[in-house]
C-alpha cells in the first residue's frame, strides 16, 4: 500500500465525511441503533458520538488500520462500549445471528463485492435484526446516471474504491432484505456524487 492509500487518503476521507450535511443521517441512525450494534466500514468513527444508551455495545469493522486509529480516539469519548476490529465486509469476524442492528453509512459503494457483503450482514443479523443505512448511489435521472457510469472507473481509483453507480436498495432486495423505509435526495455536491439513499431494511 502506497503513501496515498495508506496515509493521505484516510485523512482526506476523514475530513470529507465530517461535512455538516451528513450529520442528520448519523443522528437518525445513532438514535435508532439498539442492542448489540455492528458499524460496518466504521472508518474514522464519525458515527460514534451519535450512539445513545439504547445501544449496549458497538463493534466497528474496517479494513484500514489508519482509519481505525482515528476511530480509536473517538471511541474513548463514546457513550457506549466500543470494540474495533480490522477486517473486510465480505468476511465479517463475527458469529452468526449475533447482532441486533447493523449500521452502514457510505460504505456499500466501496466494498469489492456488494452481494457478498450483504450476505454477510444477513448472516450476522439476528432474525429480528435491522439494517440502518445511508448510502450514496445511482441517481434516478438518466443523464446523471450516465455520468456516474462514465466517472466510476476513474473515481474508484482515487476515492478508495467508491462506485458512484451502485443502487443500494436494489442490491439489498436482491440479497433478501425487505426495505422498511427509504428516503432519497441530493446532497449539496456534484449531482453525480451526491444522490443518497437513507432508511432501514430487515431480513426477508
Amino acid at each position: 500500500m502506497g503513501f496515498y492509500e495508506g496515509w493521505l487518503f484516510p485523512r482526506v476521507l476523514d475530513l470529507v465525511m465530517q461535512q455538516k450535511q451528513m450529520v442528520p443521517f448519523r443522528e437518525r441512525i445513532g438514535k435508532a441503533a439498539s442492542g448489540r450494534v455492528l458499524d460496518i466500514g466504521i472508518g474514522s468513527g464519525l458515527n460514534l458520538p451519535f450512539y445513545g444508551p439504547q445501544a449496549d455495545h458497538v463493534c466497528g469493522v474496517d479494513p484500514s488500520a489508519e482509519l481505525l486509529r482515528f476511530a480509536e480516539q473517538r471511541a474513548h469519548k463514546a457513550q457506549v462500549p466500543v470494540e474495533l476490529l480490522r477486517g473486510t465486509a465480505e468476511a465479517l469476524p463475527l458469529d452468526k445471528a449475533s447482532i441486533d442492528t447493523v449500521v452502514m453509512t457510505f460504505t456499500l459503494c466501496t466494498v469489492d463485492d456488494a452481494a457478498r457483503t450483504l450476505a454477510e450482514i444477513r448472516r450476522v443479523l439476528k432474525p429480528a435484526g435491522v439494517l440502518l443505512f445511508a448510502e450514496h448511489g445511482r441517481a434516478p435521472e438518466i443523464a446523471v446516471a450516465r455520468w456516474q457510469d462514465r466517472l466510476t472507473p476513474i473515481w474508484k481509483r482515487v476515492a478508495g474504491g467508491c462506485r458512484l453507480n451502485r443502487k443500494p436498495d436494489d442490491l439489498m432486495q436482491s440479497a433478501g432484505f425487505r426495505i422498511e423505509s427509504l428516503e432519497t435526495g441530493y446532497l449539496r455536491a456534484p449531482r453525480a456524487m451526491g444522490f443518497v439513499y437513507s432508511g432501514s431494511a430487515r431480513p426477508g
